[in-house]
């Protein structure tokens, strides 16, 4: 390539790399939590107008230089913000459980259990409850999608033989004065959170209220590997008050987080189901993570995907029996 071509290709990828800057930089300050909220726009405002303003300076150092303070102290800004938890959070976040172990008993305080009669109308509640280790006979993976195929939010499910239930789903915090918005979850916008609740709120909010398609899969775990498994979630919803973390879209959310609880254990391996978490089930049958299922009944994913759909009765109320209920027409495996 002649010399021209290369300083033309020189350009093109500097600017590339200037144009991703400015918008990730903009981004990270415009979705931070950075308050009073005038401070945080006008922040994400001059660091766009430093980086594109700096172009048309005379002297072409001093435009990078310009631009590299910028970025640095941004940079510096970014990796050095703490998460917090003591911010004003929506209401269904306010309450963080907590857990701690007697021996074989494990106790979870603020055990969420919200009554929904509308997506936005619904009676907050909580409860403490105890769970027998000795007693934990299931594991199932809960997946629930919104729109499409590819995007789902995934969560787990702990079953005892005492008829217990408790759910447990890694979101976002999301802070009060905030709406929700996928793009800020890229960045530091949310505090990550265990949701720790009643499958009659966790699920029951998706199968009977936002009439989501939820589908339940029961995990095929030895009884060591479940109690593991329940072990790391319990010691995790007790550290993160003491120590919060960032949400991240790509590296910390609901699936990713499952696989980083449990991924040793489960044999897990990278796979591109991961970041479209709507396929989790799928790589999750074809690590034979999943049943087993009677293989005349059910020979392949698909049809074990259509036979795990939680399917309600259009008037159906969300009582006391609601786990026994949604178990009740999925496969075998997935039963009490």
């Amino acid at each position: 390539m002649s010399l021209p071509g290369l300083r033309r290709w020189r350009v093109i990828g500097l600017r590339s790399v200037l144009g991703v800057a400015t918008v990730l930089g903009t981004a990270a300050l415009y979705y931070s939590t950075i308050v009073p909220d005038a401070l945080r726009l006008g922040l994400s405002a001059a660091f766009a107008a430093i980086m594109v303003g700096a172009g048309w300076l005379r002297s072409v150092r001093l435009g990078h230089m310009a631009r590299g303070v910028a970025v640095v102290t941004l940079t510096g800004w970014y990796v050095t913000d703490p998460p917090r938890n003591d911010r004003v959070w929506a209401e269904e976040y306010a309450i963080p459980a907590d857990t701690w172990r007697e021996g074989d008993m494990v106790h979870v305080h603020n055990v969420r259990n919200f009554r929904y009669r509308s997506v936005t109308d619904y009676l907050p509640a909580w409860y403490d409850a105890t769970y027998d280790l000795s007693k934990l006979e299931r594991v199932d993976l809960v997946t629930s999608y919104w729109a499409g195929e590819n995007i789902a939010h995934v969560f787990l499910s702990f079953g005892f033989s005492d008829g217990q239930h408790l759910a447990m789903s890694i979101e976002t915090r999301r802070q009060a004065r905030f709406p929700y918005s996928t793009i800020a979850g890229f960045f530091h916008h949310y505090e990550l959170f265990y949701v720790t609740a009643d499958e009659r709120d966790l699920i029951g909010v998706r199968t009977d209220v936002r009439r989501e398609r939820v589908y339940l899969y029961r995990l095929d775990l030895s009884p060591a590997v479940r109690e593991r498994l329940f072990l790391s979630y319990t010691s995790a919803i007790h550290d993160i008050i003491r120590h919060p973390l960032w949400y991240n879209t790509l590296s910390d959310n609901c699936t990713t987080g499952i696989l980083a609880r449990a991924g040793a254990k489960l044999r897990y391996r990278f796979d591109w189901r991961i970041i479209l978490s709507g396929h989790t089930a799928s790589m999750a049958y074809d690590m034979n993570l999943l049943g087993p299922y009677d293989p005349k009944r059910y020979p392949d994913f698909a049809a074990v995907h259509d036979a795990s759909r939680i399917r309600r009765p259009a008037h159906a109320v969300i009582g006391p029996e609601y786990s026994t209920a949604i178990r009740a027409t999925l496969p075998p495996s997935a039963g009490p």
